[in-house]
Formats: structure tokens, C-alpha cells, sequence
């Protein structure tokens, strides 16, 4: 499948100076979320390409209010399985205020559970401007408000994985979550 995260799209937009990612960045750089209009149009662009029609896609981050959602399904774009990580915002916040990323790899790192290699690598890594604790709980705040509302539109198709376990434990969950789907997919045709 391709891995398609709202956040990376955005932030491609930005540092190609983009119209799109002039207006993102000032969204971006608040911590509130960007206009359903404006989201909702890059991602259907992107779910439109021919790599997601030959592979499948995986939305990662989208949708996040229910406009989104449905403007998904009016473009005729539907979810097989809608994969929900269950962790306490205390718990979210330290994990997205602790993340650094190395800006010539793209590689992220967690300051207390994955530290960056000492030296070079360690001395390039950033903390991303939306990742600082006042970003992170607008974030949260707009996730609260939505959430009931998207989980409404897919909750026929929704698994709920308890994101506090061990990543190894929560990666075998929605391994196995997807490849149920699929093999119900495969059984259909």
C-alpha cells in the first residue's frame, strides 16, 4: 500500500514554497489543523495517482473531521478498515514532544526511547516547529471534538488497538487487522 501522511504532504508543499504550502504553513505553524477544503483536495489529488490505484493506499492522520470524511466518500473514495490507536493525551504529548527528526534522512527519533546515535546524527536532529506542547494540545483539543463524528462514518470498519503497548505488539495488531480485511477482500472477489 502507499503510506500517505497528511503531515508529509503538507510539509513537501512548504519546502517547495508552494501556494498550497504558503497557506498550510501558516496553519502548520499555529498547531491548528488546515481548512477541511484545503486538505481534503490534497489528498484526493494524491489517492487519484495511479501508484495508489495499482497498490492500494493507507491514510495516515486523515480524515480528521467529518467533512473530510465525506468528502472522501462523495469522491468515491472508500476505506476497507479504519485503524484506531487507543492513547491517553498525557501519553501523546510526551511521546510528540520528545520526537526529532534528522532532516537529511527523514529518520525519527524519540528522545527516551530511541535516541538518536550520538554525534553527528544526534547534533542534526530538529524538533519539527508543531511538535512543542502548546501545538500539540490545539491538536488534540480539534481531535476530541471531531472523533466522535468520524468514528460515526466508519464504525462498520473501525479496530480499536491499544497504542500504549509495546510498538512490536501494536505493529502485530494492525498487521493482522489489515490482513484480515484483505483476506475477506480476496474471499469476495
Amino acid at each position: 500500500m502507499v503510506h500517505i501522511s497528511t503531515g508529509d504532504l503538507l510539509r513537501a508543499e512548504v519546502a517547495r514554497g508552494s501556494e498550497l504550502g504558503a497557506k498550510a504553513r501558516k496553519f502548520m505553524d499555529s498547531g491548528r489543523l488546515i481548512p477541511d477544503e484545503l486538505i481534503t483536495d490534497v489528498v484526493k489529488s494524491t489517492l487519484r495517482s495511479d501508484e495508489c490505484k495499482a497498490r492500494g493506499w493507507m491514510l495516515d492522520g486523515f480524515p480528521r473531521t467529518a467533512a473530510q470524511a465525506e468528502a472522501l466518500a462523495a469522491a468515491g473514495f472508500h476505506a476497507d478498515i479504519f485503524l484506531q490507536l487507543q492513547v491517553r493525551d498525557e501519553v501523546l504529548i510526551a511521546r510528540v514532544t520528545n520526537r526529532r527528526t534528522d532532516p537529511k534522512t527523514g529518520k525519527t527519533y524519540d528522545l527516551q526511547f530511541n535516541k538518536p546515535p550520538a554525534g553527528e546524527i544526534a547534533d542534526r536532529c530538529i524538533q519539527r516547529p508543531d511538535d512543542t506542547e502548546e501545538k500539540v494540545v490545539v491538536r488534540l483539543d480539534a481531535y476530541h471534538e471531531a472523533i466522535d463524528a468520524i468514528q460515526a462514518q466508519y464504525d462498520n470498519i473501525r479496530v480499536e488497538v491499544d497504542g500504549e503497548q509495546k510498538k512490536e505488539a501494536i505493529s502485530k495488531q494492525l498487521v493482522a487487522a489489515v490482513e484480515k480485511v484483505q483476506k475477506q477482500k480476496a474471499g469476495k472477489k
